[in-house]
């Protein structure tokens, strides 16, 4: 079979706004779940056990399942909350849904990335600060956690290029992402494989450049 990909151009603005839809749900899903995993992180290395074990518990369920799972869920579930607090019907789209799945489940992976940073510190620092007179949240927000991200920054970026590739899966709830704008104008010109190769290569070149930045950063970092 002939391969044509010369419908491929004439498609790019379509394609465009696909990628946009991706690069909002990755970068939405980035800020919320970094923000969400540093308070889970946070829980999890208090000396409360009632907090520690609630976000262990939270870390271990959403690891546990798939995310297009999560996905799905949260489509169905979000709406019927709402709902349940509001007490009327409050229209939730698919995009608002879909960032709240990827921040919740992508938070477990970063709670645990966070966890792992601020553990790597040493705990001198942490009588050193209140040997100064600061207070635990001081202490955090001050010393710890910017070194912490510092060192953690690599693994942050890695789990990014993760959450880049799996926005794909919110074609199960009709969001028109990079890749379900591929298979839909490879559909209409009856060139599906031409594009989902073209999409394909789309993915390989980001991830791996991606990578391989990351790959340089962390070596800088260690340096």
């Amino acid at each position: 079979m002939d391969m044509d990909f010369s419908g491929i151009v004439p498609a790019l603005p379509g394609l465009w706004n696909g990628m946009k839809m991706t690069l909002q749900l990755m970068l939405m899903g980035i800020i919320g779940g970094i923000a969400l995993g540093t308070v889970l992180a946070l829980m999890r290395l208090s000396s409360s056990k009632l907090l520690s074990r609630l976000a262990g518990a939270y870390v271990n369920y959403f690891r546990s399942i798939p995310l297009l799972l999560v996905i799905t869920w949260f489509y169905l579930a979000v709406p019927f909350v709402l709902r349940w607090i509001t007490g009327e019907d409050t229209p939730v789209g698919a995009f608002t849904s879909c960032v709240v799945a990827f921040m919740m489940f992508e938070a477990a992976y970063f709670c645990e990335i966070v966890r792992a940073g601020v553990q790597s510190i040493s705990k001198g620092q942490m009588a050193a600060a209140q040997a100064l007179g600061m207070n635990y949240a001081q202490t955090m927000r001050l010393i710890i956690l910017p070194q912490a991200f510092r060192k953690m920054t690599p693994l942050l970026l890695q789990q990014s290029i993760i959450l880049f590739q799996d926005t794909s899966l919110v074609y199960t709830v009709g969001l028109v992402d990079f890749l379900n704008s591929a298979r839909a104008s490879g559909d209409i010109i009856g060139r599906s494989n031409e594009f989902l190769l073209f999409a394909g290569a789309v993915y390989f070149v980001i991830s791996f450049s991606a990578s391989f930045l990351v790959k340089r950063l962390q070596k800088r970092i260690t340096v």
